[in-house]
């Protein structure tokens, strides 16, 4: 995807600083990448690629995906601060409140996206913000 396709996508991002960080793969998606998974795609559809953890709901509604991160160490938090020896994962859904997205924060306190079938990237996590996938809605945490 071209910088001007990404920046199109996510009007913010092109006036902070942002990077990419790994060229495109259809391996894994947002979720996967944020889950720290780059040999899967998660996304709780039932289809035949697609991976969910066991015994979350297989529903596109946002309490299934905090469950998808609960279920790998995560609790939800109040913000997106950095936090010493914590891992955090922003969630981003559109106006709607459907899940669109999932970002890791990084230990020194930018974050990671995978965009879509695209490239990574670092960001600031309010870039992807007023874009394609909406706003932040939720945070969730775990010790690193």
């Amino acid at each position: 995807m071209s910088r001007k396709a990404i920046e199109g996508a996510f009007p913010r991002l092109g006036r902070t600083n942002y990077s990419l960080t790994s060229p495109d793969s259809v391996e894994y998606n947002c979720v996967a990448w944020a889950a720290g998974d780059t040999s899967r795609f998660w996304w709780p559809f039932e289809r035949p690629l697609a991976y969910w953890p066991p015994g979350v709901d297989r529903r596109v509604e946002l309490e299934a995906f905090v469950e998808a991160f609960k279920s790998i160490g995560y609790e939800e938090c109040a913000d997106g601060n950095l936090e010493a020896g914590c891992e955090k994962v922003a969630l981003f859904a559109d106006a709607n409140g459907v899940p669109t997205h999932a970002a890791r924060q990084l230990p020194g306190g930018r974050w990671t996206s995978k965009l879509g079938q695209a490239e990574d990237i670092e960001h600031n996590i309010y870039g992807l913000e007023g874009g394609a996938y909406g706003e932040v809605t939720c945070y969730v945490k775990r010790t690193r």
